[in-house]
This record gives structure tokens, sequence and C-alpha cells, in this order.
């Protein structure tokens, strides 16, 4: 390793929001968290909703009574079953098979 060059790695206290000091090293002194294990929601398996500024009640203000899209058309509207034409039922007729040739014939 070149000398000088690297940043000095000392013990370092990670502080959290909750009060929790987290004692470990790294190259900077002192680090500030939000939130950490002790606090989180998914370790402590307590749910706690923060919201800052009313986000949620705005985003509900706004969208809570829209309609939903979901891609597809809306239906058309049926016309009068008596404007339509009846339909007739066509026949269906096989067409003959194709004679192959086989080994056994001779022609």
């Amino acid at each position: 390793m070149k000398k000088d060059i690297h940043p000095q790695y000392q013990e370092t206290v990670f502080l959290c929001a909750c009060g929790a000091e987290i004692r470990t090293r790294s190259t900077k002194p002192e680090y500030k968290l939000e939130i950490c294990s002790n606090c989180h929601p998914f370790f402590t398996g307590k749910q706690k909703l923060v919201d800052s500024a009313g986000r949620v009640e705005r985003f509900m203000k706004k969208y809570g009574e829209a309609q939903i899209a979901t891609g597809k058309k809306p239906a058309k509207a049926v016309k009068k079953a008596a404007a339509r034409k009846p339909v007739v039922p066509v026949k269906k007729v096989k067409a003959p098979a194709a004679k192959t040739k086989t080994a056994g014939d001779k022609k």
C-alpha cells in the first residue's frame, strides 16, 4: 500500500434517532442515522407510519374516490335485435381426400 493516500481507519459510533449507539470501525468518526435495527418495523414487528407533511391525506384526497383504469375499453352498446339481419347457418362440406401414390401403385 502507498503511504499517505488512504483515509484513516478508526473507531466509529453510529447514533440512531431512537438513541441506540452502534460501535464499529470506519473512515469517519461519527454517523447519525434516522432508523436502525432496534427501531425498524421489520426487526421489531411493530408497524409505525411516518407521514411527513400529510402526504397520505393529500394522496387520498386527490385519488381516493377516482375510478381505477383497468386498461380495457368500455363495452359497446347493443343495437336492437330487429335491426340485425338474421344469421343463416352455412353447411360445411368436406372436401374429398386427395389420393397419394404408394409404393404398391403402378401406372
